[in-house]
């Protein structure tokens, strides 16, 4: 049931963006997760989202900061290619079978690649980690709003 659950939670958040994308740069979503990528800088955004872990165990809810390396490291700032790396913070809820509750703040970083195939669609792959829900990966799709 606290899978359905979480799946439910999904549902609603990425049905959402359709409604309250408009004042957003960019909507990540893959198989584990989704966010909303708000620019605060040039190199800088910040990105509210959820997610989850492979075993669906976690409900991860927190908010990314990420620093974008592009015109820094290789001065492309028109390409369709995208690296960053950042620091996230949130609340990691255990939704498991087991019955100890490991529910706690999270702290953690992540880097990540994205490949735009045109001016609004690419593919983002994400790794990342804390000290909460462990190891997270990410793929999925990038839509520019």
């Amino acid at each position: 049931m606290k899978k359905l659950t979480l799946l439910f939670v999904f549902a609603v958040f990425i049905c959402s963006a359709s409604i309250l994308g408009q004042a957003r740069k960019e909507l990540n979503f893959g198989i584990i997760g989704a966010n909303y990528e708000i620019p605060v800088h040039k190199n800088i955004t910040i990105a509210p989202g959820i997610g989850t872990n492979l075993d669906i165990d976690w409900l991860n809810i927190g908010v990314k900061g990420n620093y974008y390396f592009d015109n820094l490291l290789f001065g492309i700032s028109d390409s369709s290619w995208d690296v960053y790396g950042g620091v996230n913070a949130g609340y990691s809820v255990y939704m498991g079978d087991n019955k100890n509750d490991n529910s706690d703040v999270a702290f953690g970083l992540q880097v990540g690649g994205r490949w735009f195939w045109n001016d609004k669609w690419g593919l983002y792959l994400e790794i990342g980690g804390g000290n909460v829900s462990g190891l997270s990966p990410g793929i999925g799709l990038t839509v520019k709003l």
